[in-house]
């Protein structure tokens, strides 16, 4: 398939985290052209593919060595290990990479709504109380333990585009995906973009891929210059309950959409 160059800012450092069982699927070959674009682009690239990884999604006893057998009341159990330095090794090694990283992609396909399974493991158990939010960390939705970092949600969909829209089925994609643009990512304080999908994405052909990395590529350029999702923050728009103040939304705005200015 053709590349293209992408013209981004330059000596940048972008984890992609990527999730599909297949190694031809779209979400692996657009993991690897992304990859290709940004280092060709002067940035410097990481990528932990988590089916490769044999990522372990679900978060238990055994993330916290020093645990001993008590009971698992994982907020301060996460907060007492950030601060010993007791996290499972694995954990650690992905904190690493997202302290590292001045932008954050995550490639998926999109299941049942939502990112997969080992997808969710991996938010579940790298975004530690203590590190990633809380404790002595900036308010969440305002600065947060994670700002400055760029996030991009780059997401393959089975669906025409038409279903996720105000009057499709399945409804808008941006409403589908909050809770990881939102709650993940403002949440601690990223700057979300706007995300790539691709829709349809099931049975491609291969002019149908190339149009797929030409149009990414074009998203790839503005990892670091496109306007983030510009969400309200906790500080400046709500009040002591975290509700919006009145008189703070659009005329007509309802929703989800009360909480972009």
């Amino acid at each position: 398939m053709a590349e293209a160059n992408t013209a981004v800012d330059s000596g940048k450092n972008v984890l992609i985290v990527s999730a599909h069982p297949d190694p031809r699927s779209l979400t692996a070959s657009l993991t690897s052209f992304a990859e290709r674009e940004l280092k060709a682009a002067g940035h410097r690239v990481r990528v932990s593919d988590l089916y490769a990884m044999k990522w372990k999604a679900g978060l238990d006893a055994d993330d916290f060595p020093e645990l001993g057998g008590e009971r698992l009341l994982v907020q301060d159990v996460q907060g007492r290990a950030d601060r010993a330095g007791g996290l499972a090794a694995d954990i650690a090694q992905e904190q690493e990479k997202v302290r590292w990283a001045d932008a954050v992609i995550l490639q998926f396909p999109l299941w049942w709504f939502s990112v997969p399974a080992v997808m969710k493991g991996w938010i579940d158990r790298v975004f530690t109380y203590g590190w990633a939010y809380g404790a002595d960390n900036p308010p969440p939705y305002t600065q947060g333990a994670l700002s400055g970092r760029r996030a991009l949600l780059s997401v393959m969909v089975g669906a025409r585009e038409g279903a996720f829209s105000d009057r499709g089925i399945h409804g808008r994609l941006s409403d589908v995906l909050y809770p990881v643009q939102h709650g993940l990512f403002w949440f601690t304080g990223m700057s979300p973009l706007e995300p790539f999908a691709h829709f349809d994405s099931n049975d491609l052909s291969e002019e149908e891929g190339e149009r797929a990395q030409r149009a990414y590529a074009e998203r790839l350029k503005g990892l670091f210059t496109d306007d983030p999702v510009p969400f309200r923050r906790l500080d400046e728009d709500y009040d002591h309950d975290m509700r919006l103040l009145p008189g703070r939304e659009a005329p007509g705005a309802k929703g989800m959409d009360l909480h972009v200015r």
